[in-house]
C-alpha cells in the first residue's frame, strides 16, 4: 500500500532522513519509534507528499505520490496532526465534518451519507459531551480527540498519526489506542502512529520501526526490536530504568506483546 523506496529528505541541505526503504501493507498497525529528532515525523511528512524526497520515491499503491492528485491522497490517507491551528471559531461537529470532504459532492456539497459518517465518528471517539462548543475552547487533549474524530470521519484506508497521545491523560491514552485497535480489527484500516511512549507502543502494534538519526535502525515485533543494546544505544539510557518505569516494554525473550 506504501512504498518508500532509498528516501532521503532534506532541509537546507542537511539530510534528516537517509535512505528509507520501508513497505506497510494494507492492514497493517506500525509505530514508529525513536529519539527526538530522529526523522519520525519528517517520515510522517514524506509519505503525505508534503515533502518531496532528494533521492528515491514514495508510492502509494503502486504510483509515485508526486503523480496523485491531492483529492485522491485524501481520500486513501487520513493524517492526525500533533496539533492544528484553528483560526476562527468552528464548532467540534464543523471541524469532524472537515473529515467528509474528500467524499463530498462538489457542487451538492455535504450528502446525507456524509452526515452519518460524521455523526458516527463524533460517537465513535466519544465526543458527544462536546458537541456546539467551540474547538479553539477546548483544552489540548479534547482538541487532539477532535482532530482523531475528523480522521476517523475521513473513512480513509490509511491513518497516520503523529504523537497521537501527547495531550491526552492516561485514560484517553488507553483509549484512544483501544480505538486505533479496533480500526484496524474491525475496519481493516492501516494504522501507522509516531509514539514516544514505548510501554504503548509495544503494548498496542505488533509491528515497531525504530528510527535514528534519519536512519532506519531495526524493523520488527516489539521483542525484535527494543533489546537492551539498542534501548542503551538509540535512547542512552539505562535499559533496566526503561523495563521498571514501562514494564510492558518486552525483554528479547518474551513473547511479542500485540
Amino acid at each position: 500500500m506504501i512504498e518508500l523506496d532509498g528516501v532521503t529528505v532534506a532541509y537546507h541541505g542537511r539530510p534528516v532522513l537517509r535512505d528509507i526503504d520501508l513497505t506497510i501493507r494494507a492492514g497493517e498497525r506500525v509505530a514508529l519509534i525513536g529519539p527526538n529528532g530522529a526523522g519520525k515525523s519528517t517520515l510522517l511528512r514524506a509519505i503525505t507528499g508534503l515533502v518531496r524526497p532528494a533521492t528515491g520515491e514514495v508510492r502509494l499503491d503502486g504510483t509515485p505520490i508526486e503523480r496523485l492528485p491531492r483529492s485522491m491522497i485524501a481520500r486513501r490517507l487520513a493524517v492526525v496532526p500533533q496539533q492544528a491551528a484553528l483560526p476562527f471559531a468552528t464548532r467540534v461537529e464543523e471541524v469532524v465534518a472537515l473529515g467528509r470532504l474528500p467524499h463530498e459532492d462538489p457542487i451538492r456539497g455535504a450528502r446525507p451519507a456524509d452526515r452519518a459518517a460524521t455523526a458516527a465518528a463524533i460517537e465513535r471517539v466519544g465526543l458527544g459531551h462536546l458537541l456546539g462548543r467551540d474547538a479553539r475552547e477546548l483544552s489540548l487533549g479534547e482538541r487532539q480527540l477532535v482532530l482523531l474524530a475528523l480522521a476517523v470521519a475521513q473513512a480513509a484506508p490509511v491513518l497516520l498519526l503523529d504523537e497521537p497521545t501527547v495531550h491526552l491523560d492516561l485514560r484517553h491514552q488507553v483509549g484512544a489506542m483501544e480505538l486505533l485497535v479496533d480500526l484496524n480489527d474491525r475496519d481493516g484500516t492501516a494504522i501507522v502512529a509516531v509514539l514516544h511512549d514505548l510501554a504503548l507502543a509495544s503494548l498496542f502494534f505488533p509491528r515497531l520501526v525504530l528510527i535514528d538519526r534519519g536512519r532506519l535502525i531495526a524493523d520488527g515485533s516489539p521483542a525484535e526490536v527494543l533489546t537492551d543494546e539498542r534501548i542503551r544505544d538509540v535512547f542512552g539510557v539505562d535499559p533496566s530504568i526503561v523495563r521498571r518505569a514501562a514494564p510492558l516494554v518486552p525483554t528479547a525473550i518474551e513473547t511479542p506483546l500485540a
